[in-house]
């Protein structure tokens, strides 16, 4: 018996649906977050913030302003955690200079040890011109410095002794008018108002080339006062403390008066003195045998000294007594 049935349509596997291919492109197109910059943590999402973030229908990822900036954020971070080179953290640690009390203390000691090492070297040089002298010069040189102590005591002495007479003198008037014409006396001789005799030295000075020039004669002055001349004519001038002298043609002009060669020293003082002090190493003699000039010195128990000079009364200097 036929039954009428039809049959039944054959069930086809289903097939599972492909995406779009826009939702495909989406997919594949969604990148990893960039990492986080350390330096400014971001605040957390809320749902809205991660909701406005997903991918659209086109599968592109929404611009975000903080995704621009990563970049830069992970540049900065790159230089800070950089290491230093050696040059820069030598340069780190000397500026800016950081002092302590301790490195200003040594500071100052090691200038203090400078200081003193610089003038120590400078007092060993100015005794130098004395390490290459013979011994006898230097026992000449020593001679001369103790005479000339010598004579600063006598004067020390005989100050004092008027002292005395004018403090135990029963007529202290006439003593002191004693006095004032003995220092008239000396006075007189040491401004050149009054002649002079005693022993000294006579210096003559030949200059055949014309080599000697003022500045020479100066210098011949200044060692005679030193070694204790009283009174010094040169030539027919008789020189003092303001005495001149300048170069001129042919010659020397000593206060305003041409003094030629040779030049003839008449001098008044000790001659134990005197003459040793123009033959000490590098003295007067030595320097004018230098320039080719001839020199000769001679002791005399009796020197004369008649050159005067005019006496000027000041015009306005009084005495302070009056």
């Amino acid at each position: 018996m036929a039954t009428d049935e039809t049959p039944e349509p054959e069930q086809r596997p289903e097939r599972p649906e492909r995406p779009e291919p826009e939702q495909e492109r989406g997919a594949a197109d969604r990148r990893p977050m960039p990492p986080e910059s350390r330096s400014a943590p971001e605040p957390a999402k809320s749902a809205d913030d991660a909701e406005s973030q997903e991918p659209d229908t086109t599968g592109q990822k929404p611009d975000n302003g903080a995704d621009s900036s990563t970049p830069a954020a992970d540049t900065a971070d790159g230089d800070a955690e950089r290491p230093k080179t050696g040059r820069e953290r030598l340069v780190a640690s000397l500026w800016p200079p950081r002092l302590t009390r301790a490195q200003l203390i040594v500071a100052l000691l090691l200038f203090i040890l400078g200081l003193g090492l610089a003038i120590q070297v400078r007092s060993t040089s100015d005794s130098s011109a004395l390490r290459g002298a013979r011994q006898e010069d230097l026992v000449r040189i020593l001679d001369e410095l103790d005479n000339r102590s010598q004579r600063l005591t006598d004067e020390q002495r005989r100050l004092e002794g008027q002292k005395t007479e004018l403090a135990s003198s029963s007529d202290q008037a006439e003593e002191a008018r004693k006095q004032t014409v003995e220092k008239e006396q000396q006075l007189g001789v040491l401004a050149g108002t009054v002649a002079a005799q005693g022993p000294g030295i006579n210096l003559t000075i030949d200059d055949p080339t014309h080599s000697v020039e003022a500045d020479k004669l100066l210098d011949t002055i200044q060692e005679l006062r030193a070694a204790g001349a009283e009174a010094i004519q040169v030539n027919d001038v008789r020189v003092v403390a303001n005495t001149s002298l300048s170069d001129v043609r042919g010659g020397v002009e000593i206060d305003g008066r041409r003094v030629t060669q040779p030049y003839r020293f008449k001098v008044i003082g000790k001659p134990e003195d005197l003459e040793p002090a123009l033959n000490i190493p590098g003295g007067v003699v030595q320097t004018l045998e230098k320039e080719q000039a001839k020199v000769s010195v001679t002791r005399e128990e009796k020197i004369i000294v008649d050159a005067l000079r005019a006496a000027k009364r000041p015009d306005y200097a009084r005495s302070s007594s009056q």
